[in-house]
């Protein structure tokens, strides 16, 4: 009976008629009824679908995206752009950054940029650095959630956020 039931079942499976969306763009059933699902991956190679840009910072040109970076990077002493938000990282690297940056007691300003892809372009061109988090202090680009530790590990990080207010130490 088992025997008949997940051969009913395989059939059933087969049978099937694949499901076509943006992540899912075709199926194929074999012989023995298994079914082979590829998918494609769209403009952005180096993003997951989950990760896809949902939502645009603004509907301007690069140029108005490169004005909003300039301004993010000099008016904010802490600045992060990072997969998610601080108090939800979407993220191993972002979260880690957060977490080594919470440390120091500073105010973290952030922009999420699995929200837009022209911001998330905006900010490689305007750090000329491929991956994200990108962590600027003070105006200037110090790099992703790896170098950040490792100067927290040195107590060069002390040292860099030392007059950020916000700091109690």
């Amino acid at each position: 009976m088992a025997a008949s039931l997940s051969t009913r079942l395989l059939k059933g499976i087969a049978n099937l008629q694949a499901v076509r969306s943006s992540r899912l763009t075709s199926a194929s059933v074999y012989q023995n009824g298994m079914m082979r699902f590829s998918s494609t991956v769209p403009s952005d190679s180096d993003t997951h679908d989950d990760f896809k840009p949902t939502q645009k910072v603004s509907s301007g040109s690069t140029d108005s995206l490169k004005d909003i970076v300039e301004n993010d990077v000099k008016d904010n002493p802490v600045m992060i752009y990072m997969k998610g938000v601080p108090e939800s990282p979407q993220c191993g690297f972002s979260s880690l950054a957060v977490r080594v940056l919470q440390q120091y007691n500073v105010p973290i300003s952030s922009r999420n940029i699995l929200e837009d892809q022209e911001l998330k372009n905006a900010v490689k061109s305007f750090s000329h650095w491929p991956t994200f988090p990108q962590i600027f202090i003070k105006g200037e680009f110090i790099g992703g959630s790896d170098i950040i530790l490792n100067m927290h590990k040195e107590g060069e990080l002390e040292q860099k956020l030392k007059d950020v207010s916000g700091n109690q130490d």
